[in-house]
């Protein structure tokens, strides 16, 4: 369990980080549709990187390392 997530921890990182290039990309564009692109890619970024932190928040009670309760 614990190595999937760590696995899972690392895809979303690779993924956050191809977002943050794409919408780095996007802001040499200059078309019509450019900013609802720009927010588009930000709105998944944001997704992704709470998707990142709820992992480590995972893997870090399945290691033991955060312990709820008494």
């Amino acid at each position: 369990m614990q190595s999937a997530l760590t696995i899972g921890f690392y895809i979303l990182l690779a993924a956050i980080v191809v977002v943050l290039l794409v919408g780095i990309a996007n802001l040499a564009r200059r078309d019509e549709k450019q900013a609802s692109r720009s927010n588009q890619l930000m709105r998944l970024r944001v997704i992704l990187q709470a998707a990142a932190i709820a992992f480590l928040v995972l893997l870090g009670v399945v290691a033991g390392a955060i312990k709820f309760g008494g």
